[in-house]
């Protein structure tokens, strides 16, 4: 068989798995998306980033975007957040426009965004005041103390970012937007400085409190990633972006596997095996970008 035949086998293989996926496995809700992204376009002057990007996520769904770099995955991240605003078109957060951030997001960025002169655990507590002045110390104590256990920053807690590792920073950052518990969950990258076996850990502990409900917790995530596997293992829908500029989305694609998931039984699961291939196609030739 031909390379090129093989390759058209397998994405329609993927496409038939997707196509006979049972709708008891869909999250979607008929009424209003959670985020509505309504042809959005963001231009820096002569350069355009995105350009007339539409997606629709729905209450309770865990959405990563992955790209090549350049293709606007950060940009689209942080115009959801509020930190930037679209040149044309709009986004929406349960039917209301995006203005700017508030404390129904929360973000976690590649860069850390630590405060240098505060401890581990102030940090945190920073966050949670600036995200819920209304808590208590006592609460506010509470779910920082909870929050470090999570990313096993507990003996580190009396430190100030200097003496922590590149891994250990990022962490924090993880832990302060655990802490807030916002509805929607932005992640840019977060784990890439992790080693495999914290990488894991966090990545459990991330569906552990994504609870998919809109009251009490973590209702979505939307997360920037360039790791195919970690977008399979945690996903309900992959999008997949265009190269830049003018980065739109080019394909939108379900993960028809049920949660919970099993990361030893994953890997040999046809369904993952077929979206995988799918996925490395997409990346790695038709989006292929020139060395």
């Amino acid at each position: 068989m031909s390379e090129s035949v093989a390759t058209e086998t397998l994405t329609a293989d993927y496409h038939a798995s997707v196509t006979a996926l049972p709708r008891s496995l869909a999250r979607h809700s008929p009424k209003t998306p959670a985020l509505d992204v309504l042809g959005v376009t963001r231009q820096y002057g002569a350069y355009t980033a995105l350009q007339d990007v539409n997606l629709q996520i729905w209450p309770g769904e865990f959405i990563t975007i992955i790209g090549h770099s350049g293709c606007g995955k950060s940009t689209l991240l942080n115009l959801v957040a509020g930190l930037d605003r679209p040149s044309s078109g709009s986004v929406q957060l349960y039917g209301r426009t995006i203005q700017g951030p508030g404390p129904d997001r929360a973000m976690v960025f590649q860069n850390y965004s630590l405060l240098p002169w505060m401890s581990v655990r102030q940090n945190v507590e920073e966050a949670l005041k600036a995200a819920l002045p209304g808590q208590t110390a006592a609460q506010r104590a509470g779910a920082t103390d909870q929050a470090l256990r999570l990313v096993g920053l507990w003996p580190h807690q009396a430190k100030r970012p200097s003496a922590l590792s590149g891994g250990q920073r990022q962490r924090v950052a993880i832990a302060r937007a655990f802490a807030v518990q916002p509805q929607v969950l932005l992640l840019d990258e977060p784990f890439g400085a992790l080693d495999a076996i914290t990488k894991s850990h966090l990545q459990d502990e991330l569906l552990e409190l994504w609870t998919g409900e809109a009251e009490g917790g973590i209702a979505n995530v939307l997360m920037v990633t360039h790791d195919i596997d970690e977008a399979i293992y945690l996903s309900d829908r992959i999008v997949v972006m265009s190269n830049g500029p003018r980065a739109h989305i080019h394909e939108v694609l379900d993960v028809p596997l049920p949660r919970p998931r099993e990361r030893a039984a994953l890997v040999q699961d046809p369904a993952y095996l077929r979206l995988k291939a799918h996925m490395l196609h997409l990346l790695g030739t038709v989006l292929a970008t020139p060395h």
